[in-house]
């Protein structure tokens, strides 16, 4: 992929060889993309400063992307900066980044604002038409014999997916914008808890990366199986319906049950 496979109109922007295929070369992989394929596109864009990402989100627009994700990967290690600043920066993106396009923008979100509701309720009014939950920050390990701090990746599993069940549920009570869960998917059924607790689209990788693309077949099968079974027409029927709103005792969704969980480890 080089300038010449993007249309004139994106052609001027410069290489950044240090980066993945380069600015032009993941323009043009959009490009390309929506040109082979029948269904949405949703481009990424990685960054927490608005200045530059406002003008990379048009051209990102301009290669036929159907809807942006913002993927605000920030990590809050400097002791003078305060949790409002940071919020300040995410929202003030968001702001700037929906008032230079008009195709849909989401906002994937990390986990570890202090008030997490009222963020999203913020970003919401901001224009997010959605929030993705959540960003996994990778973190780093120590090796003994060298003494050095090395990279570390662990792909997703199962038991992450709790965490976004509980927010998707509370938040889809609250806020307009559609929620996507990502991480921790990994079966038909897992999109189904999804969709219950209000959720509007599921995100899958690591799977496909331990199991190959093909995978995808058989998360699909299971879903569809589970619909058959339960005299489901569609998921569309079941999102939301075990949100907290809709659900019969919603405070379970907010409280720890420390000792409720401690008392079924015993009664296993």
């Amino acid at each position: 992929m080089n300038q010449q496979t993007l249309p004139d109109a994106l052609q001027h922007l410069p290489e950044m060889k240090g980066y993945n295929r380069g600015a032009n070369g993941y323009l043009a992989h959009i490009y390309q993309a929506k040109k082979a394929v029948s269904i949405p596109v949703i481009a990424s864009l990685n960054g927490y400063y608005s200045g530059g990402w406002v003008q990379y989100a048009r051209l990102i627009e301009a290669a036929g992307a159907d809807a942006l994700e913002l993927n605000i990967y920030y990590l809050a290690t400097k002791p003078n900066i305060s949790g409002q600043e940071i919020e300040e920066m995410y929202l003030h993106l968001v702001r700037d980044v929906k008032a230079a396009v008009k195709i849909p923008v989401a906002v994937k979100l990390s986990p570890y604002f202090s008030a997490l509701a009222h963020m999203a309720t913020r970003l919401n009014a901001m224009g997010a038409d959605g929030l993705i939950l959540f960003n996994r920050f990778y973190q780093p390990d120590i090796d003994l014999e060298t003494r050095k701090v090395v990279s570390s990746l662990d792909l997703s599993n199962a038991t992450e997916l709790r965490l976004r069940l509980r927010w998707a549920a509370v938040l889809s009570s609250i806020i307009k914008a559609d929620l996507a869960v990502t991480g921790g998917v990994e079966r038909g059924t897992d999109i189904v808890k999804c969709m219950m607790a209000g959720a509007k689209v599921t995100a899958v990788a690591s799977v496909l990366l331990k199991n190959g693309i093909e995978h995808i077949k058989i998360i699909l099968k299971e879903l569809e199986q589970w619909l058959e079974e339960n005299d489901e027409e569609s998921i569309k029927g079941l999102q939301g319906i075990l949100s907290q709103q809709k659900v019969t005792d919603p405070a379970a969704f907010e409280r720890a049950n420390y000792m409720n969980v401690l008392k079924s480890l015993e009664e296993e």
